[in-house]
């Protein structure tokens, strides 16, 4: 049975959904979104669920910043797979929820991988929800009744999703730990990208050094703020593969620019082949800047067999546990706890003692990783007793 909803269409109608909203100790979320050719998520609708209400709000003729008030307030915004939603309320509404429960994450932590929200309303309800309209063109208008409906089932359940999932994390005692993983999510910085910073997404542009590198900085970041300029992706700018030629065999002049593979008229016209001459000769002319700083400290060579060996056990932990493996830890974890990062989340909360503590002991020569004779490892007090 398809869910009961409102569609929101002006201001004033909006205005009374807030209202309702500041109130409510928490509410269901959800947005659809396009960026398939903009550099920015079109956002094309919002789904509101509360108790006794559900909402289809169509941004496209409602301003949607009142929502902040929402938001900003004291209620808990429970969304599933929030990322990519909370960068789209970011820009629509300049904040992210004060308190965030993500069904997914707290999925993870009950035995369900990372499931979509479909397998989570099975698994969980038994509900059955129809998901063919996911692709469909959200910035269309009039909208279908069909994409309602499915728009409508995303928030319809999930609040009855979430007291289901807490009631199993509270018997496992996980809820904090979800609750702590949300808020990390929550706080992560989103916004626009700094266009200096760009070229580092361009692997073989990583590999540059000396001048070749300054001049795919220049012309990434060149790329970067056109893309800006034009809500486009920066791929219609400008492939990768343009810049690193570019950087390799700077071009002096307009046609050897053109003879710059990938590059055409789509890329260079009014005035951009120009424009992007004067951004390469700059660079040529700079003196090369200092190496670029170590990121990341090298992994001690004696440790980097543990790596592997540690990821077989968090592995194995992450089963037994009905953890999602990458909630557990990471490699990229597994590395930065052993480096001795500050901020390795290994060290940290939950973690320092179900996984960071076992670990510290293992490479400290105090535990030992065993078979039991039964295919399963086991991380032991070692008996320093050699075999053989």
């Amino acid at each position: 049975m398809a869910a009961t909803y409102e569609v929101i269409d002006s201001d004033a109608a909006f205005g009374e959904v807030v209202e309702q909203l500041v109130d409510e100790p928490r509410y269901a979320l959800d947005t659809e979104f396009h960026r398939e050719r903009t550099y920015f998520p079109k956002l094309a609708l919002i789904q509101l669920a509360w108790r006794g209400g559900l909402a289809l709000v169509d941004p496209l003729v409602v301003d949607v910043t009142p929502l902040r008030r929402v938001l900003e307030g004291p209620g808990v915004a429970v969304l599933h797979a929030s990322d990519q939603d909370l960068e789209v309320l970011a820009l629509a509404c300049g904040v992210v929820p004060s308190q965030l429960f993500d069904t997914q994450i707290a999925a993870g932590f009950v035995g369900m991988s990372s499931p979509s929200l479909t397998a989570l309303y099975q698994h969980v309800l038994g509900i059955t929800v129809r998901k063919s309209d996911r692709l469909s063109d959200w910035l269309a208008r009039p909208l279908q009744r069909n994409q309602l409906e499915y728009a409508a089932s995303d928030v319809a359940h999930l609040l009855e999703a979430q007291d289901r999932l807490v009631e199993e994390l509270e018997g496992r005692g996980r809820l904090q730990w979800v609750l702590d993983e949300c808020d990390d999510i929550r706080r992560r910085v989103r916004g626009v990208r700094d266009p200096s910073m760009a070229w580092r997404r361009i692997r073989e542009a990583r590999q540059l050094k000396g001048r070749s590198r300054e001049i795919a900085r220049a012309v990434a970041a060149w790329r970067e703020m056109r893309a800006i300029e034009l809500d486009v992706p920066s791929r219609f700018v400008m492939p990768d593969l343009a810049i690193v030629a570019i950087a390799q065999r700077p071009p002096t002049d307009t046609h050897g620019l053109f003879k710059i593979r990938g590059l055409d008229d789509r890329h260079l016209g009014g005035g951009r082949a120009r424009a992007l001459l004067e951004v390469i000769e700059e660079a040529r002319q700079r003196p090369p800047g200092p190496p670029e700083p170590a990121g990341e400290r090298e992994l001690d060579r004696d440790l980097r067999p543990a790596v592997s060996l540690v990821s077989a056990w968090v592995s194995q932990l992450a089963r037994r546990l009905e953890i999602e493996t990458a909630l557990l830890a990471t490699r990229a974890d597994l590395e930065a706890f052993l480096r001795g990062d500050e901020d390795a989340r290994l060290a940290h909360g939950w973690r320092a003692a179900l996984v960071g503590e076992p670990i510290r002991q293992l490479v400290q020569g105090d535990a030992a990783l065993a078979f039991d004779g039964k295919g399963t490892l086991v991380l032991e007090e070692r008996s320093h007793r050699p075999v053989g």
